[in-house]
């Protein structure tokens, strides 16, 4: 299993990755560092430190590690930045998603666990917030996340790539540490 968490404050990504080696998953955490540190990664995970955009290392690390599954949690999530700077926005969050995908794809990886947003939905047009409300960002994070789910479903049909997508709202407070 990959898992990918290049996320600021890193707080789902470790986590979840506490909880999979918890679970007895043997847990490969590639990172770019850009907002992480090294320090936050479970001291039982396989750290590999790369880039999304590095299509060549992601194929290595999913080949030498025989990935089954991958839980994509890498983004920059900063609303109020994505709008002075959306170029860095849809670079890292869609482009480097799609490349991971791609690799995923020619090294047969067919199960992905994507961290979406809340985002994606905008200003709601009623609440509790569902699934059925439309999708209309307001930002260009939100923006960025909803291209890549959209792309995800056409890697479903053409690729047979399985995938879920969860929708985070205020997270906070699963663990101690």
């Amino acid at each position: 299993m990959i898992f990918d968490h290049s996320f600021p404050r890193l707080y789902i990504g470790s986590v979840v990755t506490e909880e999979l080696i918890n679970a007895g998953h043997r847990t490969i955490v590639y990172d770019n560092l850009s907002y992480g540190h090294r320090e936050a990664v479970h001291p039982s995970a396989t750290f590999v430190k790369g880039d999304l955009l590095d299509g060549e290392t992601l194929r290595g690390v999913l080949r030498e590690h025989a990935i089954d599954a991958v839980m994509h949690m890498a983004a920059f999530a900063l609303v109020g930045e994505s709008v002075t700077h959306p170029a860095k926005y849809y670079q890292n969050n869609l482009v480097g998603g799609l490349s991971l995908v791609n690799a995923m794809r020619e090294c047969d990886v067919k199960r992905l666990v994507f961290s979406s947003t809340c985002a994606i939905y905008g200003e709601p047009a009623a609440v509790p917030i569902d699934e059925s409300l439309p999708n209309n960002p307001t930002n260009p994070y939100g923006e960025s996340k909803l291209a890549f789910e959209r792309a995800l479903k056409w890697f479903d049909g053409a690729y047979g790539l399985r995938y879920a997508s969860l929708r985070y709202f205020n997270a906070a407070g699963a663990t101690e540490r």
